[in-house]
C-alpha cells in the first residue's frame, strides 16, 4: 500500500507578483493583519521563511516526503493565494498562474506529485472556466476556501460549478483561509487554532442544509483539517433538523451527509481521528499533513498509527482512499 498525503501546499511567487500593488491588495493585507494580530503575523513570517525551500523546490519537497515515508503528495496552492478581493481580470490571472505553477511543480516528479488548481469564488461566472483550465493541465481539481466576500457556499450562483465538478469527477478541496470572527481571534493565533475549524463547520453546514449535496450526489468534496468542528457535534444538527421546519431544508438528517464527503486525517488527536472515522466511515478519511506548515503534522503516518486502527482501515486512510478519490491509476 502506498502512502498518499492529500494535504500539501506549494508557494507560488508568480501569484504574489501579479497581485502586488493592485487596487485592493493593501486593504486585503491590512485586514489579514488585523484578523491575526501582530504577534501571529511576526511568527508566521518566520515560519514561512523556514518552510520556503519545501514550499518552492521539488528536491526539498521530495526529501521531506522520503523522510516522512510519504510516496505521493497531492499539491495545492497555499491558501494565501486565494485573493478573493481581486476583480475578474486579476482573478482570472491569479487562477491561471496558480494552476500553471502547480502543474510545473508536479511535472518535476510526475510519479510522486499530483496537483490541484485554484478557483475564484468571488466571481461565480468564472468558476467553470477555472476548473476546466486546471483539468486541462492534468490537475485533479481545484482548491477553494469556506466562503467569498458576500457569498456562502450555499449561494445558488455556484450551482453550475458544483455540477461541472461532479460531471468531470474533479476533486474540490475545501480549505478555509482566515475567519470572519475577525478581531475576536486576533491573539494567541486563535485566528487559525479556533477560526479554521469554525469556518469548516459553517461551510459544511451551508452545503448540507442548502441541499447542494442532494442536488449533486457525485460531487467529490475533500475537507481539510478533519472537517473542523462539525463532525464532532452532529447530534445538535440532527436535532435541529428534526424539530425545526426552517432547518429541514435537506433531504435527510445532516449527519448522514458525512458519508458523502471526504476528510483529511489532520485532527492532532487519535481520539478525534477515531471519532471522525466513526461518523464519516473508513472509506472517507484520507491521510493529510498540511505540509509543510507549522499547524500541520510532519509525521502523518505516526499520527495515523497512534489511532490504533485495524489494518484494513489503516491501509484505506494511508493511501487506498486517495487512490480511489483522485483516480491515481498508476498506483492501483
Amino acid at each position: 500500500m502506498i502512502t498518499v498525503d492529500v494535504h500539501a501546499h506549494v508557494l507560488l511567487p508568480a501569484v504574489e507578483q501579479a497581485v502586488a500593488g493592485r487596487p485592493g491588495h493593501a486593504e486585503h493585507r491590512e485586514l489579514d493583519a488585523r484578523r491575526n494580530g501582530p504577534a501571529s503575523v511576526e511568527v508566521s513570517g518566520r515560519m514561512i521563511r523556514d518552510c520556503l525551500p519545501r514550499l518552492t523546490r521539488a528536491d526539498a519537497r521530495l526529501a521531506a516526503m522520503d523522510s516522512a515515508g510519504v510516496d505521493v503528495q497531492i499539491v495545492s496552492p497555499s491558501p494565501s493565494h486565494y485573493h478573493y478581493w481581486a476583480d475578474p481580470g486579476l482573478a482570472t490571472e491569479v487562477c491561471r498562474l496558480a494552476a500553471e505553477g502547480v502543474a510545473e511543480q508536479v511535472a518535476r516528479a510526475p510519479d510522486r506529485l499530483y496537483g490541484l488548481g485554484s478557483a475564484p469564488l468571488q466571481h461565480p461566472e468564472l468558476l467553470v472556466k477555472a476548473l476546466d483550465h486546471a483539468l486541462g493541465l492534468g490537475l485533479k481539481g481545484v482548491e477553494i476556501s469556506s466562503h467569498a466576500p458576500g457569498r456562502e457556499l450555499s449561494d445558488p450562483a455556484y450551482e453550475l460549478f458544483w455540477a461541472r465538478a461532479a460531471e468531470m469527477g474533479a476533486v474540490v478541496f475545501l480549505h478555509p483561509f482566515g475567519c470572519t470572527l475577525d478581531e475576536r481571534l486576533d491573539r494567541w493565533y486563535l485566528s487559525n487554532i479556533v477560526g479554521q475549524p469554525v469556518e469548516n463547520a459553517v461551510a459544511l453546514s451551508h452545503l448540507i442544509f442548502s441541499g447542494v449535496l442532494d442536488r449533486h450526489p457525485g460531487l467529490k468534496l475533500l475537507v481539510a483539517h478533519g472537517g473542523g468542528y462539525l463532525p464532532h457535534y452532529l447530534g445538535r444538527a440532527d436535532h435541529g433538523w428534526r424539530i425545526r421546519t426552517d432547518a429541514r431544508t435537506c433531504a435527510r438528517e445532516p449527519s448522514s451527509y458525512l458519508r458523502d464527503l471526504h476528510f483529511d486525517s489532520l485532527t492532532h488527536d487519535p481520539d478525534v481521528l477515531r471519532g471522525l472515522l466513526r461518523v464519516a466511515g473508513p472509506g472517507h478519511v484520507l491521510l493529510g499533513s498540511d505540509f509543510p506548515f507549522d499547524m500541520g503534522d510532519p509525521d502523518p503516518l505516526a499520527a495515523l498509527h497512534a489511532a490504533g486502527l485495524d489494518a484494513a482501515t489503516t491501509d484505506a486512510v494511508r493511501g487506498g482512499n486517495a487512490v480511489r478519490l483522485f483516480d491515481l491509476k498508476d498506483h492501483r
